[in-house]
């Protein structure tokens, strides 16, 4: 099972390591978090727990790409990797000479943009060497990878940083006597980051979404069924942005971008193990009490007209790895009818589940198959994964796959099924409670998402749960008409199998026909 926020962005680092849970029969959650918001706006949730000397830190700008207006996708993203780029007192030697170089920089590239509008490559080639041969210069200014290897040198470990739809994350794990290490600098990056390098560093961004989204199979299939489960909701804009974005970002608009809303209305700071909290809360009132709240976003009022029928989308190419994706939206993070869909993943999925049963072992149609119930802020989804065989057909996968919503539709859950499945979440439960990571992450998360205690509510709301409220949930969102289903299949797979099939039945028509030879 999996209660996981839903990503199509860059999380599957952290989702990696999350263990998601429930209950078996009435056990309670307690969880010991000390919640406080500064004056300025900054939450702050710390959960002590001395399993080991170390503090897992996370602060989340509750900024991503939902936030993003035409023309300015992307900007979130290139902002989480700008502010490794240091400040005005990291990562650089002289921030006087450091400064005089920025504004020259930006100078010729005002220049540029015109010049490339017009379609002037003589002139554009002439500023560009000029601009790179100063940034050439600055570049002896730099101390590279400083914030990084601060927080090595003391033992710091899974320093990461990644963006969603909803936010950018900032996350690393210290020692317990280093944390005010986190607080220095993380207050001096949410004050004073300096975006050095921004348009190599677009160009790095741009080269990315090339090799993970243009010329992955995958990468542009997911894009372009995205854009058919939401249709104004921004969730269909791609964290990492559009290429003709991406392009067009500069430094003027990330840096307005990160003035405003990198700040503390606008983030969540969770540490969680071996702290005090008393003195721990005198640290951070420290570093980031007297920093300026930052401006809110104007509320997301934005939402999808209701479907009007069933989607479908098919992308057919040699490389391809033959995968059928069906998806359904679902109620926002916090909705009862997710718990029920809890139970119906863990009907479905894993090796023991249904789907895999039918299609992996018996039909013999798909490699692997996943179910996922995937919370999130706004609208959540619901989505059944196949990673069909060679020469499978699809159309019978398909089938398949709707048979088995159809039986959780009209067929109560057996006992059995609803006690293995709550079973196996409370073995989640358990071990997830061990890793301060985890923890850490996720009451960022479900912070983020409105209230921490929905991460601790679940297990009793889920244990709550009854086979006819899983048959309910599950009429109410396996509906044809309001499903999305991609194909990507490949060319000389699927379709090349089909295409035999159908040219052997006719060469045995004609054969019916013809005379027989004497």
């Amino acid at each position: 099972m999996s209660f996981l926020p839903r990503n199509f962005g860059r999380l599957a680092a952290v989702t990696a390591a999350v263990l998601s849970f429930c209950v078996v029969t009435h056990a309670e959650v307690k969880l010991d978090v000390h919640k406080e918001v500064l004056p300025n706006g900054l939450t702050v949730l710390l959960h002590p727990n001395k399993q080991a000397p170390t503090v897992s830190c996370r602060l989340f700008y509750v900024t991503g790409s939902v936030h993003e207006v035409p023309g300015k996708s992307g900007l979130a993203h290139i902002l989480e990797h700008e502010l490794f780029k240091g400040t005005n007192k990291v990562g650089v030697t002289d921030s006087i000479a450091d400064a005089a170089f920025m504004v020259r920089e930006d100078s010729l590239q005002a220049l540029i943009r015109p010049a490339k509008l017009a379609g002037d490559t003589a002139t554009v080639k002439k500023l560009t060497a000029e601009h790179d041969s100063l940034l050439n210069e600055q570049r002896k200014l730099f101390v590279k990878d400083e914030l990084w290897g601060a927080y090595q040198s003391v033992g710091g470990t899974g320093l990461n940083a990644f963006t969603t739809d909803l936010m950018t994350a900032y996350i690393v794990t210290l020692p317990k006597d280093k944390i005010e290490l986190f607080m220095w600098l993380e207050s001096d990056r949410m004050q004073n980051a300096v975006l050095r390098e921004f348009y190599s560093e677009r160009d790095v961004v741009r080269e990315e979404r090339r090799m993970r989204y243009d010329d992955k199979p995958t990468g542009r299939f997911f894009e372009t069924l995205n854009s058919l489960i939401y249709e104004a909701f921004p969730y269909r804009v791609p964290t990492i942005g559009w290429p003709s974005d991406i392009m067009n970002l500069t430094r003027e608009m990330a840096d307005e971008h990160y003035r405003k809303y990198y700040k503390p209305r606008n983030a969540i700071l969770v540490l969680a193990g071996d702290l005090d909290t008393a003195s721990t809360m005198e640290m951070v009132k420290k570093y980031f009490g007297n920093i300026p709240a930052g401006e809110a976003f104007p509320p997301l009022t934005i939402r999808d007209p209701e479907q009007v029928g069933e989607k479908r989308f098919k992308q057919v190419r040699a490389d391809a790895p033959n995968l059928y994706v069906l998806v359904f939206k679902t109620p926002e993070v916090g909705d009862t009818s997710l718990y029920a869909l809890d139970i119906a993943e863990g009907v479905l999925n894993g090796r023991s589940g249904r789907l895999y049963k039918r299609l992996v072992e018996q039909e013999k149609l798909a490699v692997s198959v996943s179910a996922g119930n995937s919370p999130n802020k706004y609208v959540s989804e619901f989505t059944v994964r196949v990673s069909m065989r060679l020469g499978a057909d699809a159309d019978k996968v398909e089938k398949i796959v709707w048979e088995e919503l159809e039986k959780l539709k009209n067929e109560p859950v057996s006992e059995h099924d609803f006690q293995k499945v709550k079973n196996h979440a409370y073995a989640g439960l358990v071990r997830s409670f061990t890793d301060m990571e985890n923890v850490a992450t996720m009451l960022a998360w479900y912070e983020m998402f409105g209230d921490y205690h929905i991460f601790l509510r679940w297990a009793e709301m889920l244990d709550k749960v009854s086979a006819a409220d899983v048959q309910k949930a599950a009429k109410e969102t396996f509906v044809r008409e309001k499903s999305v289903a991609g194909f990507l299949l490949k060319n000389d797979g699927v379709v090349a199998a089909k295409e035999e099939k159908a040219s052997a039945k006719g060469e045995a028509k004609k054969a019916a026909k013809a005379p027989a030879k004497k």
